[in-house]
């Protein structure tokens, strides 16, 4: 399998605490990894470290095969990253700010045409994309951070809570948004708190606890019931 993503033996320790302790995992092209776990169980951390946002003290975070310690710039490139409140400038269209970032990421003018199709993609008519940021809902902005993301023809998408605040339309909306992403060959690893979306939209789901990844299971070989089962076991766990 082609590991786009990689984890080996990641641990980080911010002064006495252990927010990562040795954790490996995998995530290949066309495939949606989702972690779950409690606030503080070390997603976001393992996240930003993929991201090169901090160091691990000690491990190896790869993104296609390269260190994003020692290859940052190279890994970078090969990534995208969508935050739970995607930042855009507000007095800007939606299709100025695809346009804007996407040039920054790939110094490249993005077509207006090619840039309202993205947009089109993602579910965002003409009218929509005309649109000041400002007066969009917090659903219209995630969709226009996959459009960037696709824009800059990335391998990997790195999410953290995509799915929080989002009403169920949304929310299912966006899960058939990165299930494209993962039927075009992109290695999808996105943080959630929320059992269904991970049911919904993970090829793999992955379970953490104070730093470790206690759970790695294929989707489609757990049922929704066993996963909340499994999930709110290691939670009950989660002061031993």
């Amino acid at each position: 399998m082609n590991g786009i993503l990689e984890a080996l033996a990641v641990s980080k320790r911010f002064g006495e605490t252990l927010a990562l302790d040795g954790v490996s995992l995998q995530v290949n092209a066309g495939e949606v990894f989702c972690l779950l776990g409690a606030n503080g169980a070390g997603k976001t951390t393992l996240v930003n470290i993929f991201l090169n946002f901090i160091a691990p003290t000690s491990g190896e975070a790869r993104v296609d095969g390269r260190d994003v310690t020692r290859h940052a710039l190279a890994a970078k490139r090969d990534m995208a990253y969508i935050p739970e409140q995607v930042m855009l400038y507000g007095v800007l269209s939606g299709l100025e700010n695809l346009r804007y970032f996407a040039a920054l990421a790939t110094d490249e003018d993005l077509p207006e045409r090619r840039a309202l199709d993205l947009l089109r993609q993602v579910g965002l008519d003409e009218t929509a994309a005309r649109r000041r940021i400002s007066e969009y809902s917090k659903g219209m902005r995630q969709k226009v951070g996959i459009a960037i993301a696709s824009a800059k023809n990335a391998k990997a998408f790195l999410l953290d809570e995509p799915t929080s605040g989002l009403d169920p339309k949304a929310a299912n909306e966006f899960s058939q948004l990165l299930r494209t992403a993962r039927d075009k060959g992109v290695a999808v690893l996105t943080t959630t708190h929320d059992l269904f979306h991970a049911k919904q939209t993970g090829s793999r789901i992955g379970i953490m606890r104070r730093g470790r990844l206690v759970e790695n299971l294929l989707a489609a070989d757990i049922s929704h019931l066993d996963l909340e089962s499994l999930y709110l076991k290691h939670m009950s766990n989660q002061d031993e």
